[in-house]
Order: C-alpha cells, then sequence, then structure tokens
C-alpha cells in the first residue's frame, strides 16, 4: 500500500514541516553552525511492533542532508532498546525533521502494536482482525498500512469502493431488504454488498435480499452465535461495535468470519519511541 515515490505521502509531509518549522527553527539554527555533523539513533523504549521506518526515511530525504540506514523492518516485533534506525548527517537537518519523523513512526508503531495484539487473541479461529474508516483526516492510507504491518487488513479504503448499507441508509430508504435490492441492482455485479444489521428479523431480510456480508452490530455473544447459525454459509459474518482486545476472543468463538474493531486506529496509544545523538 505504501510505495515510494508517494506523491501524497510527499505533499503531506511538506505540509507537516511547514507546520513545524514554518520560516526556520529558531533555537537549532542560532545554537548549530550550518556545516555541524552528527550521528544518532532511533531507538524503541518499550516492546511493540513497528510500522513507519519508510516514512521516517521519507522526511530525512526530504530535508536533505541525512543518510537513514533501517536496522528493522515494518512488522517487526521489537524490544524496548533495540535500535530501529540510524542517521548520520547535517545536524541541523536531523534537529528538525526530529519531531515529525518520531510522530508518524510512534502513531504508527502504536497502530501496528494494538492490531497484532488483538490478532494474537484471535489466533487460532478463522477469522481476519479489519480496521474502519474511524482514521485521523488525511492520515487513512498511513494509518491503514499499519493495521497490515500489524498482522490485520484492511475494510473499505473510503465510501468509494465499497457498499456498507447502514443503519442511516436503512432509515431513509425503509427497510433492509430495500436498501440491499436497490444496491444489487444499481453496483456491478463484482461489487460485494455488505448490510449491518442489528435484530435477527433484519438478518432474515438481509439473506432474502441477497447480501453478500451481513455485519451484526452491537450484538451479545449469544446474539451472534445465534446469527452465525442461521446464517450459515449464506454470507460473510462480520462483527462490530465495542470490540477490544480484552474481548476479541470471546468474539472470535462465537464463529464470526470478521471483527472490525475501530479501536485499532481512532484511539491508539502511541509507542515510546526516541531520538538521540551520540
Amino acid at each position: 500500500m505504501l510505495i515510494f515515490p508517494n506523491p501524497t505521502l510527499d505533499r503531506q509531509i511538506e505540509m507537516a514541516l511547514a507546520e513545524d518549522i514554518g520560516p526556520g527553527d529558531i533555537t537549532t539554527d542560532n545554537l548549530i553552525p550550518v556545516e555541524t555533523q552528527s550521528k544518532g539513533k532511533i531507538w524503541a523504549k518499550e516492546n511493540g511492533v513497528i510500522a513507519g521506518l519508510p516514512v521516517v526515511e521519507r522526511v530525512y530525504e526530504m530535508l536533505g542532508g541525512v543518510r537513514t540506514t533501517p536496522k528493522k523492518e515494518d512488522g517487526e516485533l521489537v524490544d524496548r532498546g533495540e535500535t530501529l534506525l540510524t542517521l548520520e548527517g547535517n545536524t541541523r537537518s536531523i534537529l528538525k525533521g526530529e519531531r515529525l519523523a518520531l510522530n508518524f513512526l510512534q502513531r504508527l508503531s502504536g497502530i501496528a502494536t494494538q492490531t497484532a495484539r488483538v490478532v494474537e487473541k484471535t489466533a487460532g479461529y478463522n477469522i481476519r482482525v479489519v480496521d474502519t474508516r474511524k482514521t485521523t483526516p488525511l492520515w487513512r492510507t498511513l494509518e491503514k498500512y499499519a493495521v497490515i504491518q500489524g498482522g490485520g487488513h484492511n475494510h473499505r479504503l473510503g465510501l468509494y469502493d465499497s457498499v456498507l448499507i447502514k443503519d442511516n441508509h436503512i432509515e431513509a430508504v425503509g427497510s433492509v431488504k430495500e436498501a440491499v435490492k436497490r444496491a444489487k441492482e444499481k453496483v456491478g455485479h463484482t461489487v460485494k454488498v455488505e448490510v449491518e444489521v442489528k435484530k435477527r428479523a433484519q438478518i432474515d431480510e438481509a439473506l432474502e435480499a441477497g447480501a453478500d456480508i451481513i455485519l451484526l452490530d452491537n450484538m451479545s455473544l449469544e446474539e451472534m452465535s445465534d446469527a452465525v447459525k442461521k446464517i450459515g454459509k449464506k454470507a460473510i459474518v462480520e462483527a462490530s461495535g465495542n470490540i477490544t482486545v480484552d474481548n476479541a476472543n470471546e468474539i472470535a468463538k462465537t464463529g464470526v468470519d470478521v471483527i472490525s474493531l475501530g479501536a485499532l486506529t481512532h484511539s491508539v496509544r502511541a509507542l515510546d519511541i526516541s531520538l538521540d545523538l551520540f
């Protein structure tokens, strides 16, 4: 998903650097002679799964004058104290890029680490752990990339690439059956139609209308188990709503095919990572 050169990411980095540096780094530019050279390292201050090292490299490529050497790869589990990447070159550039590079790396690694925890909790079950659209505005591609590095999968990237009929669509149209029917009539034959259901009766409607994927929204474990039996192999079954690391295993036991978690991206804690000169 994350391919370099990436014009969208480059624009994002350019805007972020402009936001942080503005007309100049008033501290660094007044303390450090322009020709000064330094070495440094980015290292993990806690255990976790790393994501975003190519982004760090790109930050420094765009600043110029700094050579970066990754010591780990995205998707790799690291221990506290391990070096992730070394830097060598212009001291001013290293310092000016420090905060932005760490902001990218810490957040994306936090997402990858959280995803890996959920994947571990569901190990042994034939189930996919997927993200949602509850992402930071303009960070979606990066955050969904981080989910993949943590062993998860991506749900739809946006409103444009998949049909997902939610409760407000159903309210606007009048019924699950009618909503699925309209979608099936309008979209191409290669596009799957997913519908969100909150009640058992809506499952019958969805099946009758030929939904390809049925999303069980905020159902109890008992309701999920019953729904899986009822649906059988007639549709893919996805569970969503209030799913966490703590209850992911119990939900996997119900037999659903997919669990989707907004918590992978919307409220994740950044991994503690630091940059030190030496």
